[in-house]
Order: structure tokens, then sequence, then C-alpha cells
């Protein structure tokens, strides 16, 4: 339950961020990857204080014995540089640049009643369910069941 709480906060934190940021707007967003045109350079200030701040609480974390609402660490799983993950960089990517919303921020922005937002995560939600069944499909064909 303590756990839960702390994940709430968290992300209610991460919207407030996002917002005062301006990074639930995807004109920002757009402005930051439009390189040729009128450049928006904050959101790189974003990112830099978000990678500062997390390479800091790392840093701390690492000294820990274990977290504080599980028993131990959960070790990193590597996994190499496949076509999966490319692809889907790739779709991040273009879903990102030509809505202006990545996750995160779209969430935010259906709580601020925006109706692009809104399309974003049904969209991004049917992308989810597909690639999904696409894998449950794949995963069938590679190990029948034996009948």
């Amino acid at each position: 339950m303590k756990s839960n709480l702390v994940a709430l906060a968290a992300g209610a934190l991460f919207a407030v961020g996002l917002v005062v940021s301006g990074m639930a707007q995807p004109a920002k967003v757009q402005g930051f990857l439009d390189l040729t045109g009128d450049w928006d350079a904050s959101l790189a200030l974003v990112m830099v204080g978000a990678i500062s701040v997390h390479a800091t609480a790392l840093r701390l974390i690492a000294r820990r014995r274990a977290p504080l609402f599980m028993p131990s660490f959960q070790p990193r799983q590597t996994k190499a540089i496949d076509g999966q993950l490319l692809l889907g960089a790739a779709t991040f990517g273009a879903g990102w640049g030509l809505a202006g919303y990545c996750p995160g921020p779209a969430f935010v922005a259906v709580g601020g009643a925006s109706p692009s937002a809104l399309v974003f995560v049904v969209a991004m939600t049917a992308g989810m369910l597909v690639h999904r069944q696409l894998q449950a499909r794949a995963r069938a064909v590679r190990s029948p069941s034996a009948t």
C-alpha cells in the first residue's frame, strides 16, 4: 500500500513537471524537433534537468543495501540491440514527432481534456493491443502445443 502511494506521488510530481515545463503541449515538442525552423531548446533543458536528477538519485540509491519497498534490487536485464528494438524506437520516434506526444505527456494532456491527446492515447493503446496479439501469434507459431 505504501509503495502504491509513493508511486502515485511520483506520478503526480511527474505530471506537474510536464505541465510546468510545457512538455504536455505538442507544439513545444515539435518546436524542439524542428531543427531547420524556429528551434525551441526548452525540451533539451528539461532533459538535462531530468538526467541530472536521475544521475544524482542513482548514486544515492546505489549506496543502499536494498530498495525501500522491495527485499532486494532486481538485476538489470540487458538485451541485445535487435530488429524489434530498432523498429520500436523508430515507431516511437515517428509517433512522437508527428503527434508531439509521448505517453507521459499524452496522459497528462488527456487529463486536461485535450481531444488530440485522447486520439493519441486511443491509437497508442490500439497499437499496443495489436502488438500483443501479433507477439502471441508469433510465439504460438514458434512453439506449437503438442496434441
